[in-house]
């Protein structure tokens, strides 16, 4: 019995074994493809990697970096939307640097206050207050006087009747009166005179310093309110209220670098393509006037033609399409930018890979 049992279960092995191995040996079908590669459209053509990017008449998209660093407190505007030059895309928080433009505002307008001061000396009050001093030193020399030609009369009279004590001291009250009359009046002039010039000019000095500082500390103030530089489009917003931006802009924990705070690009009609051509095929490139393109949409059987805008004539390190900063890079690229009419039909944004072909026929 247990031998015509291991026999039984011998040849269920044998017989999966030989099941497992019909299966295995079977090939599967292999599957069309879904979209056929990118094929050299041209007889003569060399192949380059390209990035879609935002018509711009030089330069790339616009990426935005804020002037002064802080926490945002707002953010304006929504990528995809549409701008004009001058609206206000994102706030930065500026209780600091508004309370320092106040301050110099105030010390500005109380420099002002003075410097009208001096201007509408003298006070007429002040002046009313000296044209007394100087009645009353007059009537004081002239009681002094009076009593001095009375002690002299007397004396000329009969010298016993005064003494010289007596005398001088009438003598000394009466130039004291003469000299305190003279010390009045010159300052009766220097009130009526105003204030001195080089007070007035070193016045007005302090407050256009003051004016100045206030005019930078509310220019500086403004940047808090970061605002579109022109006509066009948000590509991309790299933070959020609450985020801390600076001048390098805003951190991104994925990357874990620094990106611009916004990303903008020109209002989007057309699109452009940045081929990067290898440097050991520049020599290959036609005429400018005779070059012709097309780019192949990387997933699709899509291509479209492109119109060569201008070349950028400097060659730099492939870096920029792998955006590894640490990596070796032997190879360089010309960009060559073309242009081209965004398909309805595509989905096409800033920023894709493509693949180009440019004919060097």
């Amino acid at each position: 019995m247990r031998n015509k049992l291991l026999f039984i279960v011998s040849g269920l092995g044998l017989l999966l074994a030989v099941v497992s191995a019909f299966i295995f040996a079977e090939q599967p079908k292999v599957l069309p493809p879904l979209f056929n590669p990118a094929a050299n459209p041209y007889t003569r053509g060399i192949y380059a990697d390209g990035m879609i990017e935002s018509e711009q008449a030089q330069g790339e998209n616009i990426n935005i970096y804020p002037e002064v660093a802080g926490p945002i407190t707002q953010v304006l505007v929504a990528e995809g939307q549409t701008v004009h030059r001058g609206d206000p895309l994102a706030t930065i928080d500026d209780s600091v640097q508004r309370a320092t433009a106040e301050q110099l505002r105030s010390q500005a307008a109380a420099a002002l206050a003075m410097l009208q001061e001096l201007k509408a000396e003298p006070r007429p009050e002040t002046l009313a207050v000296v044209v007394a001093q100087v009645g009353n030193a007059r009537a004081t020399l002239k009681n002094a006087d009076d009593a001095l030609a009375k002690q002299q009369r007397s004396y000329e009279i009969d010298p016993r009747s005064v003494s010289m004590d007596a005398l001088d001291n009438a003598r000394n009250a009466e130039k004291i009166a003469a000299t305190n009359l003279e010390v009045v009046e010159r300052q009766y002039e220097l009130t009526k005179a105003g204030a001195w010039i080089y007070d007035i000019q070193n016045q007005q000095r302090t407050y256009t310093a003051l004016c100045n500082s206030y005019e930078s500390a509310a220019a500086l103030l403004a940047k808090y309110t970061i605002r579109a530089p022109d006509d066009g489009v948000v590509l991309a917003v790299q933070a959020s209220a609450g985020s801390y931006v600076s001048s390098q802009g805003a951190y991104d924990t994925y990357t874990q670098g620094y990106d611009p705070l916004i990303v903008m690009a020109m209002p989007q009609a057309h699109l452009q393509v940045r081929a990067y051509i290898d440097e050991i095929l520049v020599h290959e490139l036609p005429d400018p006037s005779k070059m012709k393109a097309e780019m192949f949409v990387r997933g699709t059987s899509e291509h479209v033609p492109l119109t060569f805008v201008r070349i950028q004539p400097y060659i730099s390190p492939k870096i920029e399409l792998s955006d590894e900063r640490q990596e070796r890079v032997d190879l360089r690229v010309l960009p060559v930018i073309f242009r081209f009419d965004n398909p309805q039909r595509l989905n096409l944004y800033p920023g894709q890979l493509v693949d180009v072909y440019v004919s060097t026929e």
